[in-house]
């Protein structure tokens, strides 16, 4: 793809990372099979995305389709080679005792939202088609907004999740990677809940592994707050202020095989926020003072992605070093008016209220 020759450089568009949480998702993680033709497969695919999603949403427009899609670091070297993301690395598996937050395989994330199960699984299932013999599934879980946004162990969750300005500043790449400025890190854990178990406790004990009260959702004071606490410990502070993620967690699991569990979903303009809060929740601040709730929960995956914009995935093709720099010429868009139209293929959008 050649390099654009006119006179004014386009905007980068991010993706939809920071759209209004829905009442449903999935989550879909897949691996590129070997062969030079199945990554001519999917980068032909990267072009194609915008309009699947397009086709998908035009069926019900009430319906709030997004997807985010990210790549993994060993897919982006086999993919476009340099330049790179300058934070772009494999997960870092963490052990600490017998907690360990593992790395597990996946090239390519495709966070899938809507107000409606059936628009979510019919992206799903188109993007799935267009990728054909390409790739190979190795994670997907579908799901839910459980009551008023509470996870399946009682208590509300992504409360502090940042809004408006102040979610895309923190979640956009700027100035520190201006030739991926506009994108995003994104995180993904699946973790299993031993909900028995918790549910033996009191709600105060309850409480203090959580840091807030389970009822109104109140943080803890910090004289009565565990250091422990998980609010506690994902709360990271550099300078003086402190670093906000974009979390878009979702409950999931299956009654008949008591499987509860949620997953973790937070995006962030630097991947060293999250990984800082996974340190302090497994290993500990001071080490040995770790996340309790860990005790009652299992990280069974872990990957780190890059999500590109979506100027860039549109203008991927042969030439994907044109792409690259195609897509970059100027910093991105300003955040878009809620009531622009937009079919949430790319925005800055940061109204965070749920559907």
């Amino acid at each position: 793809m050649s390099a654009s020759n006119t006179a004014t450089p386009l905007q980068a568009v991010s993706q939809a990372v920071a759209s209004p949480l829905t009442r449903a998702a999935i989550f879909l993680v897949v691996k590129i099979n070997a062969g030079p033709e199945n990554l001519d497969t999917v980068r032909s695919f990267f072009t194609d995305l915008s309009g699947i999603v397009r086709a998908v949403d035009f069926r019900y427009i009430e319906g709030g389709l997004s997807c985010v899609m990210g790549i993994g670091s060993d897919a982006w070297d086999l993919l476009f080679g340099t330049p790179r993301p300058a934070e772009l690395h494999p997960f870092r598996e963490i052990r600490a005792g017998s907690r360990q937050a593992v790395a597990t395989p996946g090239d390519l994330l495709f966070h899938i939202r809507a107000k409606r199960m059936d628009l979510c699984f019919e992206l799903a299932m188109q993007i799935m088609e267009r990728l054909g013999s390409a790739v190979t599934a190795v994670d997907e879980v579908h799901g839910f907004r459980y009551f008023d946004d509470r996870d399946l162990l009682g208590f509300v969750d992504g409360t502090e999740n940042p809004r408006g300005d102040e979610a895309a500043n923190a979640v956009f790449i700027r100035e520190e990677d201006p030739t991926f400025a506009g994108g995003s890190y994104v995180i993904v854990q699946k973790y299993l809940h031993n909900v028995s178990a918790w549910d033996q406790l009191s709600t105060e004990a309850q409480e203090k592994i959580i840091g807030r009260k389970k009822l109104s959702d109140i943080e803890l004071d910090d004289s009565v707050k565990p250091t422990s606490a998980h609010s506690a410990l994902t709360t990271i502070v550099e300078n003086g202020e402190e670093k906000k993620i974009l979390r878009d967690n979702m409950p999931f699991g299956r009654a008949g095989q008591a499987e509860f569990g949620t997953y973790f979903i937070g995006y962030s303009r630097s991947p060293r926020t999250i990984e800082q809060m996974l340190e302090n929740m497994f290993i500990g601040r001071p080490p040995g003072n770790y996340d309790r709730l860990l005790d009652f929960s299992q990280a069974l995956t872990g990957n780190l992605f890059f999500v590109p914009t979506t100027s860039f995935l549109d203008a991927v093709g042969e030439d994907t070093t044109s792409a690259v720099s195609e897509s970059t010429s100027a910093e991105p868009k300003s955040p878009v008016s809620e009531n622009d139209g937009s079919l949430h293929i790319g925005s800055l959008k940061g109204d965070l209220s749920r559907e």
